[in-house]
């Protein structure tokens, strides 16, 4: 048995601030993937992801019953195939803000879900807010708190434009091209981050007058206007943007950035050569970059890894 094919994503603009209702954009990212699968030998990574399997189906059971409105699952054929060793066969790093659960979920999901609103049809608001609701119940189990954000881009594979939490829209984003100097890229912090720490240090600030204004008047202004500006190809509003949010996050967010970092991502803003951010809730895996020169900024990183996520 092996399943399709739910691939990572990355959250170029929105990580916090969607929670107070900042603009998001979310894309699809292929270079990652996981799929369901039962082997005849199974390796220690699958019975591993085979026992996370068992403990959520538990959840999904008690959720179908406190929510059956919202979704049911064909629980008994989940169990069986979870018996018979099935686990989630995956590419995609954890703990590094690309979405592994997300991919899951949305595996899952996609599965053994009953009545699920497919790719297929016509996708309303309705209908894309119910999916992410449903998602957000279901990643729930991984991360105390979720957004359900990154099932939907998983699941559906196509790019979503946050407006707010109630207002989500399927988007197209401007063309690649791939002789282009600009370019969005992940930075490897080789450090494996964990969600849920950096939620709750992120909501014990949300109680500071201070952090709750800063977020408003900065954050989630030049977050929302990122969105615009990359939505609608202005790449010279985007990166003087994206300088302003980067500086409010190394300011503000420093717990989420691993402090080996603190001084690359401020000789970025010092030259201009790149642009740092959250990928994801930070506090380790991968950090975003933004550049207008990528060979540039490949130099002045040289000795990080860098991977090229979308170029114009």
């Amino acid at each position: 048995m092996k399943g399709p094919l739910f691939y990572s994503k990355i959250l170029l603009f929105g990580e916090y601030g969607i929670i107070k209702d900042s603009k998001g954009l979310s894309i699809p990212y292929n270079f990652y993937n996981g799929a369901l699968k039962v082997d005849e030998n199974p390796t220690p990574e699958a019975i591993k992801s085979n026992l996370s399997l068992r403990k959520f189906v538990t959840y999904l059971e008690d959720l179908q019953t406190i929510q059956s409105d919202l979704v049911t699952f064909k629980i008994a054929t989940l169990k069986e195939d979870v018996e018979r060793g099935m686990y989630f066969d995956s590419s995609i790093p954890q703990g590094y803000g690309v979405g592994s659960s997300g991919a899951l979920v949305a595996a899952i999901y996609d599965k053994y879900a009953n009545d699920k609103i497919t790719v297929l049809e016509n996708l309303t608001r309705e209908k894309l807010l119910k999916l992410k609701n449903v998602f957000s119940q279901m990643e729930s189990f991984f991360h105390g708190k979720s957004s359900g954000l990154d099932p939907l881009n998983s699941y559906l594979s196509i790019p979503i434009l946050i407006n707010s939490k109630d207002n989500i829209e399927a988007t197209g984003i401007p063309t690649q091209s791939f002789d282009g100097k600009g370019a969005v890229f992940l930075l490897d912090s080789g450090i494996i981050g964990e969600t849920a720490p950096m939620v709750t240090i992120f909501m014990e600030n949300l109680k500071d007058q201070g952090f709750r204004k800063m977020l408003k008047n900065q954050f989630i202004k030049h977050t929302d206007s990122c969105v615009e500006n990359f939505l609608g190809g202005d790449m010279k509003s985007l990166f003087a943007n994206t300088k302003k949010l980067s500086k409010v996050v190394l300011n503000n967010f420093k717990p989420m950035i691993p402090e080996q970092f603190h001084s690359v991502w401020q000789k970025g803003i010092d030259t201009n050569d790149y642009y740092l951010k959250l990928c994801g809730s930070g506090g380790g895996g991968y950090i975003l970059g933004f550049t207008q020169d990528l060979e540039k900024a490949k130099k002045s990183l040289k000795d990080y890894k860098l991977e090229v996520v979308y170029q114009f």
